[in-house]
């Protein structure tokens, strides 16, 4: 059974170990996006007109009005001194094809006081690579790989690694096995006649005693020991000391990359979870969305006489449209509250962008078992749970994984050499196709 979980480990480690990497070192950098961007891009973040700052509404009607082919579709309402504004823009439909327009950009960052552009960018863009867009593309390269929509559908990547997340969670059962030791078989028979029950029960403290100074060397890394066992003991011990947090990321990583297909409706036959706004329409075609009735500013005062009637303290602090949905969402947080307490967002009101009906809410840490726990993935996922010191630990987390991919596919190189090494001494008429082999691969 050993020498079958080993095979099933070494090719589920293969099969991953690329794509851990990878995701490894992007999750290892994104957990400070934001403050790489802003050490990257002052001149997008960073406004040094002096005076009183003009409504974020008249900055978005000034945005549109120079760019027709857009519209700007996300906004905050808080203007932090010395802080540019972001705003989230979405293409309209080119009248004449009946097709988005593809304006090049979706964020503009404007001068709050003297309303100047200070830039614009494709957050998430594969290419031009720049620094602009550097941050949002290790970040989207971490849950997409940024795989091109085929057939209708933009989505590939997602499903990807959430397969690759599912056979990680797996191989973190199988490699913990694979560290215990094997079993030793007690000296007394429990089927022994002579054998007294005191006699058992002192047979299994010190077969439990064995097994745990079996077990021990697994946590220790060797120094010193050459090469593969150290590369052996970092891969099995590093594996050991953090396969909680590793099985978390790993869990997480599915949940959130297949939340619609799998992870949802899995909460649901544990506990109910309560459906959002975004779950009870359909969403359109990229190509048709929705064309609002009510503007921004109509719809802020709305949420805030609903948000002031439910007694919420926090003030309006951004506003979106889902424009495939036809929601507007208002959020409403204190400002520098980026994540909410605990990374799990701020609370929400949503409405419907054509005649503004009230379609829902969404209140942090509120709500059934199943909702609450949905709501962790995310905070789960990049630390943010625990504030500060979560985000140093993902990050470092990372760099274990990716660490763990690299040790493991050189244990599986080593050995494979050991083995057709061995394989040409069984078989001498193999050992010149052996060494061909190798001749190639280093000629390669």
């Amino acid at each position: 059974m050993r020498a079958f979980w080993t095979v099933v480990h070494r090719w589920v480690g293969l099969i991953t170990a690329g794509f851990l990497f990878l995701t490894g070192i992007t999750g290892a950098v994104i957990s400070w996006d934001h403050e790489l961007d802003d050490w990257l891009n002052p001149h997008l973040v960073e406004a040094h007109t002096q005076g009183s700052a003009q409504s974020p509404l008249l900055l978005a009607e000034q945005i549109e009005a120079r760019y027709p082919e857009i519209a700007v579709r996300s906004l905050p309402l808080f203007v932090e001194e010395g802080e540019s504004l972001v705003f989230g823009v979405a293409p309209r439909v080119d009248p004449v094809t009946q097709k988005l327009f593809e304006p090049g950009f979706n964020q503009v960052f404007v001068d709050p006081v003297s309303g100047e552009e200070l830039g614009k960018r494709e957050w998430g863009a594969v290419w031009p690579l720049s620094k602009e867009t550097f941050v949002s593309f290790l970040y989207k390269l971490h849950y997409t790989l940024h795989l091109p929509e085929m057939w209708g559908i933009d989505r590939w990547g997602i499903w990807l690694l959430g397969i690759i997340a599912i056979l990680w969670m797996f191989d973190c059962f199988v490699g913990a096995y694979l560290t215990l030791p094997a079993r030793k078989r007690s000296q007394l028979k429990a089927g022994d006649r002579q054998a007294s029950d005191d006699a058992l029960a002192d047979d299994m403290v010190i077969v439990s005693k064995s097994f745990w100074q079996r077990w021990q060397p697994a946590w220790k890394i060797r120094m010193g020991a050459g090469p593969y066992k150290l590369n052996f003991d970092l891969h099995r011990a590093v594996s050991l000391w953090t396969w909680g947090i590793l099985f978390i990321v790993a869990f997480t990583a599915f949940s959130l990359n297949l939340f619609r297909e799998v992870f949802h409706p899995m909460m649901n036959t544990f506990s109910q979870v309560t459906p959002t706004p975004f779950d009870q329409r359909e969403r359109t075609p990229k190509h048709e969305p929705v064309t609002p009735e009510l503007s921004f500013a109509e719809v802020i005062a709305i949420a805030r006489a609903d948000a002031q009637a439910r007694g919420w303290e926090e003030p309006a602090g951004s506003v979106f449209y889902a424009q495939n949905f036809g929601i507007y969402g208002v959020q409403f947080f204190h400002p520098e509250a980026d994540h909410g307490v605990g990374g799990v967002g701020h609370k929400r009101l949503y409405y419907d962008a054509v005649d503004g009906r009230y379609l829902g809410d969404r209140q942090p840490w509120k709500g059934t078992a199943a909702d609450i726990f949905i709501q962790a993935q995310f905070p789960l996922h990049s630390g943010r749970i625990l504030g500060l010191p979560g985000r140093i630990l993902i990050s470092v987390l990372g760099l274990v994984v990716a660490m763990l991919s690299v040790t493991g596919v050189y244990i599986w190189w080593k050995k494979r050499i050991a083995r057709s090494k061995q394989l040409a001494r069984a078989d001498p008429a193999a050992t010149r196709r052996v060494e061909l082999l190798f001749s190639a691969q280093r000629r390669d």
